[in-house]
Order: structure tokens, then sequence, then C-alpha cells
């Protein structure tokens, strides 16, 4: 099973905003797979003591840096917690406290040492986590199934499903009513259709509550109509898999979601590079860094368009946002892409974490802005 544990917008941008005379970021590479984590477990090691090594570097005090030792240690050698691992781990750490992270996508082995945390590849992990539900629904049955990015497909448990369309009816069966009652033939079917969407509706919503997966929807007509008339999850996607999951095991029903799943993607990208294009001659786009790091720094980035792979180390201004390049890598310098990313989110922008080649002009960030810049 795949373990994973990503930060709700209210932790993410409590760990943007952490600043700490020492910043330990590191991912790390691992596997679901007990009884292979612990080469896992030995890179960790080796990225801890590189993280020490560069605090070191930088003069960061002795005491401050064994209690930081101290804290990842005790993780390291925490083996009911190495047990349950997903495909990546992020452990970020201060001499005063410590937070992990599974993750389902794979990340480089990475280490960095600032005075506030490395984010991107965690952003990578929110932004497209190649993972979704599936709501296989028909008159005989219901399931909610959950799909990963290099996992099998699981079955979610929901307290309160009905078992079927009959189960939601309390009757025996909704395909024979009797003539001349208030529930008959196809007209009395519908309503008892509705009925069972609604019970269905209601108990996906403890589950689903607070999320924003896609939900990909497989089942026939009248149901697929009816549920979708219904359904109070806003992330439910307009393609569905047209088919009967009666006839479909999980693993068929995740292979019927990925190409759904991949072109909403595709058209998610789309759209904001057409807002992109379009807000253009507004002057309320652009993918000149300096520009974006004093928009996000002054909290007008609507959108913020990131490449996930690219990294720039040096300065932010906390003031104006103004950059310093460095040269060549010192200590505490820090990822300005990363950087710029977490004062957009900060202040309520929306972003896409994307590769160079979907981005405008292959640049490194590209922002569209809530009002147009200065002339």
């Amino acid at each position: 099973m795949l373990h994973v544990d990503l930060p709700s917008l209210a932790e993410l941008k409590a760990l943007i905003s952490t600043r700490a005379d020492a910043c330990l970021s590191i991912y790390v590479q691992t596997t679901p797979q007990t009884q292979h984590v612990a080469q896992s477990r030995v890179q960790y090691g080796n990225l801890v003591r590189d993280g020490l090594k560069l605090m070191e570097e930088a003069g960061i005090d002795k005491r401050r840096r064994a209690l930081l030792e101290t804290e990842c240690a005790a993780l390291g050698a925490d083996d009911e917690f190495w047990k349950y691992q997903a495909h990546s781990l992020a452990v970020l750490a201060t001499p005063d406290n410590l937070k992990s992270f599974r993750l389902a996508t794979s990340v480089k082995d990475t280490v960095q040492v600032a005075d506030r945390f490395l984010l991107k590849p965690l952003l990578r992990a929110i932004a497209f986590p190649q993972t979704a539900y599936i709501l296989a629904l028909s008159e005989n049955a219901v399931r909610l199934i959950k799909i990963f990015p290099d996992l099998p497909p699981t079955e979610v448990k929901v307290a309160g499903l009905p078992q079927s369309a009959a189960d939601a009816a309390g009757r025996a069966s909704i395909n024979n009513l009797t003539q001349n009652t208030r529930l008959a033939n196809a007209e009395g079917q519908t309503v008892l259709l509705r009925q069972y969407a609604r019970q269905v509706d209601s108990a996906l919503r403890p589950v689903l509550s607070g999320q924003d997966l896609p939900l990909i929807l497989a089942a026939t007509q009248p149901l697929d109509a009816i549920f979708r008339n219904l359904n109070s999850y806003p992330a439910l996607l307009k393609p569905a898999i047209v088919a009967s999951p009666d006839r479909m095991n999980e693993s068929e029903l995740a292979g019927a979601a990925r190409p759904i799943l991949d072109q909403y993607y595709r058209e998610e990208a789309a759209a904001a590079l057409g807002q992109f294009e379009a807000r253009l001659g507004e002057r309320r786009a652009t993918s000149d860094l300096a520009e974006i790091a004093r928009a996000a720094t002054a909290g007008a980035v609507s959108l913020l368009m990131v490449d996930i792979d690219k990294t720039i180390e040096g300065r932010v201004s906390d003031a104006d946002g103004a950059l310093s390049l460095a040269g060549k890598p010192a200590p505490m310098d820090y990822d300005i892409i990363d950087e710029i990313a977490g004062r957009a989110i900060l202040h309520g922008a929306k972003f896409l974490a994307l590769r160079a080649p979907d981005l405008p002009g292959n640049s490194s960030l590209a922002a569209i802005l809530r009002y147009p810049l200065p002339s």
C-alpha cells in the first residue's frame, strides 16, 4: 500500500513562511516495499550528514547543529516510520522542529541548507499528483477507487455507501415496479435512481471534503446524467468512462481513467498558456524573472507556471523582490524560483508545475498578473 501525506494549503503556507538560522531540506527516493527500504534509510542518513556539513560551512552554531542532528537521527532510527513509505520522502527540519511528507511522485535526491525550506519538489507533487478518484457507479454496485501514478489502484472504503440502487431504495429490485402505483414504470425507476445517486453523493462528502483531486465517473446512462445533476463534488470531470463498471476490475478502470486524467492536465496547462497569451497585450502577463519576483512579492501574481527542473541560486529581497543572482553557489543561498513560487502562493496565487517546453519561450517562470505592470 502507498502511504502518502501531502501538506494542506495551510501547512504549505506555514512551511513557505518558515525562517530559521538553519532550515534543512531533504528529498530522498523511497519505496513502498518495506523489504527494500533499507537503501533509502542509508541514503537519508547520507543526506543528513551532507546537510550538517553544509551547516558547518555556513557557520551555524555547533549547539544548533546538534539539535537538528538529534531530530534527524530520531527519524532515521524510527523502524515503524520506515515501514510505511511511498516513492519519495520530504524531510524539512530546523533545530526546533521536523516535518516529513511521503510523496507519490519520485523526486531527485536533494539536500539544501538555507534560512528557508526548499519546497519546489513538494509543489510538483501537489500540482500534478497523477492521482485521482474513480466512481464506478451502476444499478448493481458502487465503488470508489483511488488511482496512483506508479502503484495499483485501491478501493476506498466509504461508510454509508449503499450497496446498490435496490439497497438505497429498500427494495428487492428497481426494475420490477407494480403498475398503477406512485413509482411505476420508467418514471418510477428514475425516481429511485435519483434517490440512489443522492445517497451515494451524501456518503462521498466526508471522504472527498476539502480535496481537489479529479473525480472520474464510470457509468452508463441514465445514471451518468442523474449523478452529475446531483453531484456536490466540484472536481468531477466532464469526460467519463462510458462503460458498465460491473464488467471492469480496478486495474481496467484505472487504465480507462488514465487518458482522461492526462487530457485534464493537458487542458489545464493549455488553458493557462492561452490566458497568458491573452494577457500579454494588457501587460498582465510576463515571463521576465525580475518582473515576476517583484510581482510575487507585491501579491500581484494570479497564476504562476513554474519550471520544476530549473534551479537558479541567489536571493530575493524581502522588501521589493529585487534579485541578487549568485555567480557561484554560496552557503545559505537558495533557489530563487522556489522562493518566488512560495511568495506567490502566500498571496493566494494558483500554480502549475511544468517543464520548460510547456512554458512560454522555454522560460523558467511565467506569471499571469492581477493588475497591469507599471510602464
